[in-house]
């Protein structure tokens, strides 16, 4: 059983009481409920998923920046240090025109890895940052990045299998425009050294019954930025992480294709709490 999340929040305590009206509604009997304690001192409800955007009354921040042409496509830079199959299936998206943008840069940490050798073969061009330590010529510094990221106008960044903590500096560079996906579902199981297939044996270890992605952004700190969006996965009795692994990757390529595809249609607005929100493409009165 796979399946979408409505919406996450997130709330550093304490929090400003306040009235939220939501619309009624009556949830299918599958619907999830998921409330996790996090390190990071916050607290996370999901509900979910196959109940369709629901209208707040609570007030959104749009921000919008009068100076962008929100029609215009958007410059994306991935980040990647491995085959990069969200990497693929987002330039992929921007080829078909599920996504309003276009890959115009690839930065990895391993300039031999599938990502940069994709990228290399489709044209565009691949960038290493961090500088190796045993070749510091080959690569880039921080303020480096940050400088060619601007030259070619970049709008957002994609972390996609990108396993260096990003830096200060491209963080207050791009505020709100820097993304990642992790494999499970935050703020469980997240954190430095927990990537790849450490997740998911670290998910079965613990018992429970559901995984998948969420897209989120993007901090000084490893899987602790706002969360945008989630899917669910089911946990299968006796699944090896080999097995979950490739049903969450399943539902990554989908999950991160349709996020990008709202962000680049500038569909990502903020609660006055600091929670964002994807807008309904159907119905701009729904948020989720």
């Amino acid at each position: 059983m796979e399946s979408r999340v409505l919406f996450s929040s997130q709330f550093k305590f304490p929090v400003k009481t306040r009235e939220t009206s939501i619309a009624p509604f009556t949830p299918p009997r599958n619907v999830l409920s998921f409330s996790f304690p996090s390190h990071a001192g916050r607290f996370v409800m999901r509900i979910g998923p196959l109940v369709k955007a629901v209208s707040f009354a609570t007030k959104i921040v749009a921000e919008v920046d009068g100076s962008r042409d929100e029609s215009r496509r958007k410059k994306l830079a991935v980040f990647v240090s491995g085959g990069g199959s969200n990497f693929r299936k987002i330039h992929e998206g921007c080829s078909d025109g599920s996504v309003n943008g276009d890959v115009v840069l690839l930065v990895t940490n391993k300039k031999d890895c599938g990502g940069a050798e994709y990228a290399r073969n489709n044209g565009i061009p691949v960038l290493v940052f961090p500088k190796a330590k045993r070749e510091p010529s080959d690569g880039l510094s921080s303020s480096e990045l940050v400088d060619v990221l601007r030259k070619y106008g970049v709008d957002f960044v994609l972390l996609a299998g990108y396993l260096k903590l990003i830096p200060v500096e491209l963080v207050q560079a791009f505020p709100k425009r820097i993304l990642n996906i992790h494999p499970a579902l935050l703020p469980a199981f997240g954190g430095k050294g927990l990537y790849g297939i450490r997740v998911h044996k670290a998910v079965l270890e613990s018992g429970a019954r559901y995984s998948g992605p969420t897209i989120h952004f993007v901090d000084e700190e490893y899987d602790t930025g706002r969360i945008l969006a989630q899917s669910a996965v089911r946990v299968i009795a006796n699944d090896t992480p080999e097995e979950l692994a490739k049903r969450v990757l399943h539902e990554e390529h989908k999950l991160y294709v349709e996020v990008v595809a709202a962000i680049c249609e500038e569909r990502i607005k903020w609660r006055e709490d600091g929670v964002p929100l994807i807008q309904s493409k159907e119905n701009p009165d729904e948020y989720y």
